[in-house]
C-alpha cells in the first residue's frame, strides 16, 4: 500500500488495484455480461461501415453475391476473461473477444456470415489535454476462424477500418462518457 501524496494544488488521484479490476472482469465475464449484439440501426449514420452486405462487399465479396444488399447483425462476446495489469506509468489490459456476423434474411432468419477472433491490447497511459483525460488503444490483431467453413473476410482491410472507427467514434465517446470535463 502506498500513502497518497500530499497536494498543495488541485490534482486528480486515481488508485486501482489489479485484484479489484481483475475480480470485476471475472465477475462480468462469468455472468455473461460481456456480450453485445449490434444491428445496423444502432450505428451512427456517420459510421464508415454500415451493417449491410453491400457495405461488406469490400471485405467479403461472397456475401453481396449470395445475399444482395441485406441487413446484417454483429454479435460480440468475450472468449476469455479480460486481464488488467497496473504499472507505475500506465494501465495495461488484454481483451480476448470474438465477433460473428450474420445476414438477416427478409423472414428474420439469421445466416452466419463470418467469425473473427479479436484480441486487443489496451494501454491507458493517462494524459490530460484540453481538459480531457486520454490514453492510447492498440488493436493487436484480427484472426479469422476458417474452421467453420464460413467465408473469410479480408482481415487487413477490416482491421484498418476498425482502427479508424475506434479512433473516430470509440475514443471520443469514451471521453465524453467518462470524463466530460476535468477542469472547469
Amino acid at each position: 500500500p502506498k500513502t497518497p501524496p500530499m497536494a498543495h494544488e488541485p490534482m486528480l488521484l486515481l488508485a486501482v488495484t489489479e485484484l479489484i479490476a481483475n475480480s470485476a472482469a471475472f465477475t462480468y465475464f462469468t455472468a455473461g455480461a460481456m456480450r453485445r449484439n449490434i444491428s445496423s440501426d444502432m450505428l451512427p449514420r456517420r459510421f464508415p461501415l454500415q451493417l449491410r452486405t453491400k457495405s461488406m462487399e469490400v471485405f467479403c465479396p461472397q456475401l453481396q453475391e449470395r445475399y444482395p444488399d441485406q441487413p446484417m447483425e454483429l454479435h460480440l462476446w468475450a472468449r476469455r476473461q479480460p486481464l488488467l495489469s497496473c504499472h507505475p506509468d500506465a494501465l495495461h489490459g488484454s481483451l480476448f473477444s470474438s465477433a460473428e456476423a450474420f445476414v438477416v434474411l427478409p423472414n428474420a432468419t439469421r445466416v452466419p456470415a463470418f467469425l473473427l477472433n479479436i484480441d486487443a491490447n489496451v494501454t491507458g497511459k493517462p494524459t490530460i489535454t484540453r481538459n480531457r483525460l486520454g490514453g492510447t488503444v492498440r488493436l493487436t490483431g484480427l484472426v479469422p476462424d476458417p474452421e467453420l467453413g464460413l467465408p473469410v473476410p479480408q482481415v487487413k482491410r477490416l482491421e484498418t477500418l476498425l482502427k479508424f472507427a475506434l479512433w473516430l467514434f470509440g475514443v471520443p465517446r469514451a471521453n465524453s462518457k467518462c470524463c466530460p470535463r476535468l477542469v472547469p
